[in-house]
């Protein structure tokens, strides 16, 4: 394991490579290093040191040499020294001085390293051990709390007489089948996944030991009173949450920007949901809720002209708003926590894809689990997140985080509904991993991490609007893929706005006023949005593919994302989302520059191929092999063409934003339409057939997975926009096979949409 692996030190000193006393002496340090097994990476100059040895995680220790004759080297020094403790405030620096320069050390330095030796003087031996043993107690600390117990129970290779039944991964050994899947996953995975009866480790249920001890940690370096960890998504975060605060015939404010999950909780509880409206722009980009859908006079109109709610001066128990949406608008949780806590106890946000906020000041003031002091009267705030989504965690890792308001929920009444909702046999590499990742965020290194993440986002937005300001200028007809971003941002130190294509990277990476959306600016098409209410993230990063103009018209013509989406897939590169005429990419903290620099590079490919009117077969062999009736003989602007006028004749856009901003009738609680479809009190009809009929289920378009209709709502008439919208998507799929569309309760039927109503 690795708490037993053999040590790693890093030794920069320019006289490695030369020979003087100090290059003697510090070679035959390195001899000694090996002598006691500790591997020794030498850089023999301070420039090559600084751009390689902060992508060195597995190092322990660090010896720099400090040079008072030589200015540059000395300042090279400083700033290596600097580097290393922004990204990790533990592990050890030792300098090697010699005794009569040691006031050369700038304060800054002295306060930051551990200790100094002078390589001429002390004896090999004894600064070898002095490095060893600190390099020792470094790695002893490096594990959070329960990752290094099952980390320290696999190391005791014991007999196992409990569950899982491949005890330790011998029974995959007795079968050739089992043999790979051991071979594939490794021994390590199968002598971690141990049995809830291992009660060294504690217990997830009980929130005992080693485990308990790691959710404390987390919640100290996630900004929480309580954390709790997840082993089966946010999905399940959600439900934990809504199914403490809310029970049957509660109103709750609900997000209609929410994922199926909170759909799934008012069944389980049913609960009453009283929906705050999120904007939409002109290429189906979801926005903010208003604030003005947030006031206490607007939440108390929508409760008495909801037809679920028979009492109506009931009081919401319970408000939920996702945080960041989808595409990436952050809301400013302050306004949120202070309208919204006038009207609830309890407000939640979903930050499902948003769990590294806290840890960059870009964000500030824009997450639940944020510093300062607090009003003793606001809501008690939770906030669910996906660790594994853009966080270092296994998929299902997730959290809920706790901070306590005017209405606490006490833990142990709160378990209740954890435990409700939480395997008794969780996977204890999901809960290591969540372990890790609060490990990897603690400290300096969660906003190193998130540093790089906007600076790789910022570069690519800014290169890619380069590139196409210079195909544009050099001939006005041409093309390229445009940035949902500002057009141009204020530079605070001068005043001066910019145009975003020269706007310094430096500046876009640390400035959160650049991101944040202003009132009537058209790049957003939000119209009048709050001042500095919302503000784009810039890690989530939406391409735009040709063909809608900023009024929200279609253009001449366009390439509709699909076809884009397609190329990019059989070049093994996938998104995160896609609309129409959008794309969104996450920025994660696994994002390198070569990574999006390949993708750039396929986007020129794309380009090409459109441009010299390439062939089908050429660019989807397979999709023109499985339709040849469909897509033989034709070209990719052919193609793309054909997209693109079927979108602006269905209008498909226009109902798009029209489906979603108005809100179906509401007839019966979620809850109760999911008791017809238990009972089969329903029956699965067409598009036409559904009209002025009941839901049985929600219809969720995905990605995201955002309810169109809910369970328990009418879906109006054929002509009107639910159905006509439903309609688009069905005729769209049957003229392009190979391009339908994922809706969630929806069954395509040989061209036929079919879903559950609840019989008359």
């Amino acid at each position: 394991m690795y708490l037993y692996e053999k040590l790693s030190i890093a030794i920069v000193d320019d006289e490695l490579s030369k020979d003087t006393p100090g290059g003697h002496a510090m070679h035959e340090l390195i001899r000694k290093m090996n002598d006691i097994e500790v591997n020794v990476t030498e850089w023999k100059s301070f420039e090559s040191a600084l751009s390689g040895i902060i992508r060195l995680p597995e190092l322990d220790a660090v010896i720099v040499d400090w040079d008072p004759l030589l200015v540059e080297n000395r300042n090279l020094a400083q700033k290596l020294i600097l580097n290393i403790r922004s990204r990790n405030h533990e592990i050890p620096i030792f300098l090697s001085i010699r005794p009569d320069v040691l006031m050369t050390i700038p304060l800054e330095i002295e306060r930051i390293i551990s200790e100094n030796f002078w390589i001429l003087e002390d004896t090999r031996d004894f600064i070898a051990g002095r490095v060893e043993a600190a390099a020792r107690r470094y790695r002893n600390r490096l594990l959070p709390p329960f990752f290094e117990a099952l980390v320290n129970f696999a190391d005791d290779f014991e007999y196992s007489w409990h569950t899982p039944g491949h005890t330790g991964g011998t029974a995959f050994l007795k079968s050739p089948a089992g043999r790979i899947f051991y071979n594939f996953f490794g021994e390590q995975l199968f002598r971690s996944d141990l049995s809830i009866s291992v009660g060294e480790l504690g217990s997830l249920l009980d929130h005992s030991g080693a485990i308990g001890a790691g959710e404390r940690f987390a919640a100290k370096v996630f900004g929480a009173d309580r954390t709790y960890y997840v082993t089966n998504g946010t999905s399940t975060a959600n439900k934990i949450i809504f199914m403490a605060c809310a029970v049957e015939g509660d109103v709750v404010l609900i997000d209609r920007n929410c994922h199926k999950s909170l759909e799934h909780s008012t069944i389980l509880t049913g609960a009453r949901p009283v929906w705050m409206i999120p904007v939409r722009n002109h290429l189906g980009i979801i926005g903010p809720i208003r604030k003005d859908q947030m006031k206490a006079e607007t939440i108390r109109k929508k409760i008495s002209e909801c037809p679920l709610v028979p009492d109506k001066s009931a009081a919401p128990v319970y408000a939920v708003v996702t945080n960041s949406t989808y595409d990436g608008i952050c809301y400013n949780a302050v306004e949120v926590e202070q309208l919204l806590g006038k009207i609830v106890p309890r407000l939640h946000f979903d930050e499902a894809w948003y769990a590294y906020a806290r840890f960059n000041p870009m964000y500030k003031d824009r997450h639940g689990m944020r510093d300062g002091a607090r009003d003793p009267d606001a809501p008690t705030v939770f906030a669910s997140q996906s660790t594994h989504k853009l966080l270092a965690a296994i998929s299902q890792a997730s959290m809920v985080h706790v901070k306590e308001g005017r209405e606490p929920i006490e833990h142990n009444r709160f378990n209740e509904s954890f435990m409700m909702h939480t395997s008794t046999s969780p996977s204890y590499a999901i809960i290591a991993s969540c372990d890790v990742s609060a490990k990897m965020m603690d400290g300096p290194m969660g906003k190193a991490l998130t540093d790089e993440s906007i600076m790789e986002a910022v570069t690519f937005r800014t290169t890619m609007a380069r590139i196409r300001r210079k195909i544009m200028s050099d001939n006005t007809k041409d093309w390229w893929f445009e940035m949902w971003q500002p057009d141009e941002v204020t530079n605070p130190a001068t005043g001066k706005r910019i145009n975003f294509a020269d706007a310094p990277v430096e500046l876009l990476a640390r400035e959160p006023s650049c991101w944040v959306l202003h009132p009537g600016e058209n790049w957003h098409g939000f119209g009048n949005i709050d001042e500095g209410y919302a503000m784009l993230d810039p890690i989530k990063v939406t391409i735009l593919t040709p063909g809608v103009e900023r009024d929200g018209s279609l253009s001449p013509w366009g390439i509709p994302a699909a076809l884009l989406v397609k190329y990019l897939d059989c070049e093994g590169i996938i998104n995160e989302k896609s609309g129409d005429y959008s794309i969104l990419f996450l920025f994660s903290l696994g994002i390198t520059k070569g990574k999006w620099g390949t993708l750039t590079t396929r986007f020129f490919s794309f380009k090409t191929l459109y441009d010299e009117n390439a062939m089908l077969e050429d660019v989807f062999p397979d999709l023109v092999e499985k339709y040849p009736g469909v897509y033989k003989g034709k070209s990719l602007p052919r193609l793309a063409a054909e997209m693109h006028e079927f979108k602006r004749d269905s209008r498909q856009l226009q109902l798009l934003d029209e489906a979603f901003s108005a809100l179906p009738e509401p007839v019966m609680t979620p809850a109760e339409a999911y008791s017809h479809l238990v009972k089969n009190k329903v029956e699965r009809v067409s598009l036409e057939q559904s009209q002025g009929r009941i839901m049985a289920g929600g219809i969720v378009p995905y990605p995201p997975g955002i309810p169109l209709i809910m369970g328990g709502e009418r879906a109006g008439l054929i002509n009107e926009p639910v159905l006509a919208y439903l309609k688009t998507l069905q005729d769209f799929d049957n003229q392009f096979p190979g391009f339908e569309h994922d809706i969630h309760g929806i069954e395509n039927e040989n061209g036929v949409y079919r879903m559950y109503c609840i019989k008359d």
